[in-house]
């Protein structure tokens, strides 16, 4: 089994700085860049679970549910992540959307 702890690592860190920001800086999109990275996490673990199926579009629950979404789908694609090559894509994703986000 493939050790995800960089990736869940990565995205409990990124999650604590966006459940500590202000409301102002969510709004000035933070917020909007961890929806997007929940969302690509999201259709990544879908991909690998059902390449045959259209993957879903998470929906956007609001600014202040942005730290869970992105934990949730982290943890989805932990769980069937089967190469470090991925797995380094998405600690990849994570760091880059953190800093787009800047928290």
């Amino acid at each position: 089994m493939l050790d995800t702890t960089p990736l869940t690592r990565a995205v409990g860190h990124f999650a604590d700085r966006l459940r500590a920001a202000p409301q102002s800086r969510l709004q000035r999109g933070a917020a909007a860049e961890a929806l997007g990275l929940a969302r690509e996490l999201a259709r990544r673990a879908q991909l690998l679970e059902e390449p045959s199926q259209s993957p879903r579009e998470m929906p956007d629950a609001g600014m202040f549910a942005a730290a869970d979404q992105i934990t949730v789908a982290a943890q989805d694609l932990a769980l069937v992540l089967e190469n470090e090559g991925a797995l380094a894509e998405a600690v990849t994703l994570v760091a880059e959307a953190q800093q787009r986000a800047g928290v």
